[in-house]
């Protein structure tokens, strides 16, 4: 499962960072954490990076990036929610997205304009003024419905079920869009989102855009010299709360990770699960030569030098190398029309100067 802004363990969306005395916990409760929006989203929701070493955010991208074609949808329509719902949409004069990266889809799509509310998530320059409707990264259904919008999108990690359930009872169309979890989810998402708009040439346009630009950041992908991948471990950092994770097959950013010509570590080292909690023996296993963080999760934990003081991270190979690699929070697994960005961030911190890999 993909941190989304959920933490807690009743699931998905009502994700309050987990306290580490119960590790079994945590780690539910981060996994959900990652599913499409990440909470704790850096500066201007955009991608952070520095140098891989220093753990110092260096320019930060806080803008997306809208179609030079202005939308014209076509209502009304009838689409299939992802919890089944048939949801029938007849404006999009007033428009609420419940995660950051359903909101940066709507932006980009060109319906800046008709979005009246964001979800605590959606940090980027064009929704930061919007009112948030979203307590703790719980959705408030009140606070919603008087907006009255004519158009509500959530995805399946978006919670409690309770505030769901009283949106639609007050008879608002709702949609829900199956979270992204990889890289292949990305055009799928802008499709739906698009359908449910009233703009499917809208979305085949964002798609064939976003598709085109991560093709060209992964063929910038340096050669490896030796035929030998980086192996990059992603943790899940929360140095306030005792919360150190480390990421397995199910944590997102495998996908991601390969698309930069790297290995998931945790995922190679046999991890099947989102997120594990951190230890030696699990770390020396994962081996990494890098470490991939969330911005203010390693700001959480006092940057690289208390980073490398978590047991075990000082004698892996990325620990001794001090080769970190930070991309903000509110990007990083949001799997949406920025994602080309979020790679290439990737590539330039693995890759420095261009270099070979490793």
């Amino acid at each position: 499962m993909r941190f989304s802004q959920d933490y807690a363990p009743r699931g998905p969306r009502g994700h309050a960072p987990g306290r580490v005395g119960a590790a079994l916990t945590a780690v539910v409760a981060l996994a959900l954490v990652l599913t499409g929006c990440v909470g704790t989203a850096g500066p201007a929701g955009g991608a952070s990076a520095g140098a891989a070493g220093s753990g110092t955010p260096a320019a930060t991208v806080d803008r997306v990036e809208p179609l030079a074609t202005a939308p014209a949808p076509r209502m009304p329509v009838t689409v299939r929610s992802a919890d089944g719902a048939d949801v029938t949409l007849t404006s999009t004069d007033r428009i609420v997205p419940l995660t950051g990266s359903l909101s940066e889809i709507v932006f980009t799509l060109g319906f800046g304009e008709q979005v009246v509310a964001r979800d605590i998530t959606a940090t980027f320059e064009q929704a930061e003024k919007l009112p948030v409707v979203t307590r703790a990264h719980d959705v408030s259904a009140e606070s919603v419905l008087s907006l009255r919008p004519t158009v509500v999108l959530a995805d399946t990690t978006t919670g409690p079920s309770e505030a769901i359930g009283q949106i639609r009872d007050a008879g608002i169309p709702l949609v829900v869009v199956d979270a992204a979890k990889e890289l292949a989810d990305v055009g799928r998402r802008i499709d739906t989102v698009a359908a449910a708009l009233g703009v499917p040439s809208s979305g085949t346009e964002l798609r064939t855009r976003t598709q085109a630009r991560i093709d060209a950041v992964q063929k910038s992908v340096p050669a490896h010299e030796d035929g030998k991948k980086p192996r990059v471990a992603f943790l899940y950092l929360r140095g306030s709360a005792s919360v150190y994770l480390l990421g397995g097959r199910e944590s997102g950013a495998s996908s991601l990770l390969e698309a930069a010509g790297a290995v998931d570590a945790g995922k190679a080292s046999g991890l099947e699960k989102d997120f594990t909690a951190i230890t030696s023996e699990a770390l020396a296993k994962a081996a990494p030569d890098a470490i991939l963080v969330m911005s203010k999760g390693l700001t959480s934990v006092g940057g690289v030098d208390g980073l490398v003081k978590i047991p075990g991270v000082a004698e892996t190979p990325a620990g001794l190398d001090r080769r970190i690699v930070s991309i903000d929070d509110g990007v990083l697994l949001n799997y949406g029309p920025r994602t080309d960005r979020v790679l290439a961030e990737l590539v330039e911190q693995l890759y420095p100067k261009g270099g070979k890999g490793k």
